[in-house]
């Protein structure tokens, strides 16, 4: 069985799956157009390839009011185009047997109500939602992991002189990828730090290097997402700050590609062990 869950900014929310709002059909889970670039040479057999774009997400969806009375569908319907309001944003959750997916979107229209007896009654009506995605990727709740690997640990049974975990000198660890396209990341370093500050993809050689210093409680903030770039600096009271101009000009930001990522961080002193967090959603072609 599937069914899905949009949400709002506004905080207003509609399950669509079984009564009172029957998921008759929903379309666009998996077909999205790519723009094919390619580049062409004079006397060139066919054409070379540069890179292939995705489309938005366009997901069709027809629902099926059940009411008791024409008051409650209207009622009901009422509640359906307040959350498909298309001057709000929102998310829809799609949930079905196997997998729960996460998709930002926004409706195309007020939500249509067709009418004649085919199309509704005072117990019933048929009704039209069309959303519009700007980032065709279905993606999943968010993944979190530390740059800190713990060895030794406890050992049971109990046996004296007992071992207690403690942090490796390795700042490396594997992350992985397990969407269909790479994915961008958000960095959280934990100061104390020297500058300069350096989270590297060993995998793909690519890196992030911020020179600013950080104190006890201060952290730095970066997020690698098309359209959401930022580098910030957060005090220890909390307070913002731009960090971009710090950001060495050589760097990327960089994106964990499909399948496993070596990270690695570094600081201006080699004997400190920041603590450091990633976050990334794992981003999907289909469901």
């Amino acid at each position: 069985m599937q069914k899905i869950t949009f949400t709002n900014t506004n905080g207003l929310s509609v399950e669509l799956g079984g009564a009172p709002f029957l998921l008759s059909k929903i379309e666009g889970l998996g077909d999205v157009e790519a723009d094919i670039q390619t580049q062409k040479a004079p006397y060139q057999d066919g054409s070379t390839h540069i890179q292939s774009l995705l489309t938005e997400r366009f997901i069709p969806i027809e629902v099926t009011i059940l009411g008791t009375n024409r008051n409650d569908i209207s009622a009901k319907r009422e509640l359906l185009s307040s959350v498909f309001n298309p001057k709000v944003k929102g998310v829809l959750k799609y949930e079905n047997d196997r997998v729960t997916r996460w998709i930002d979107a926004v409706s195309e229209h007020v939500p249509t109500y067709p009418s004649g007896l085919d199309n509704r009654t005072n117990r019933f009506q048929k009704v039209i939602i069309d959303l519009i995605c700007p980032s065709p990727f279905w993606t999943t709740e968010e993944q979190v992991d530390q740059l800190v690997i713990w060895q030794g640990g406890l050992e049971f049974p109990l046996e004296l002189p007992t071992t207690f975990a403690e942090q490796s000198e390795s700042k490396s660890k594997i992350l992985i990828n397990e969407g269909h396209v790479e994915t961008p990341i958000r960095i959280a370093f934990e100061g104390p730090a020297t500058a300069p500050i350096r989270v590297e993809n060993v995998t793909t050689g690519e890196f992030m290097e911020v020179n600013q210093d950080l104190s006890e409680g201060e952290l730095l903030e970066i997020n690698t997402a098309f359209g959401q770039k930022k580098v910030e600096k957060v005090s220890s009271v909390g307070v913002r700050s731009n960090a971009f101009h710090f950001v060495s000009l050589d760097s990327t930001f960089f994106q964990l590609g499909v399948g496993n990522n070596l990270i690695d961080y570094s600081t201006g002193q080699e004997y400190e062990s920041a603590g450091v967090t990633i976050a990334w959603r794992n981003r999907y072609l289909s469901v």
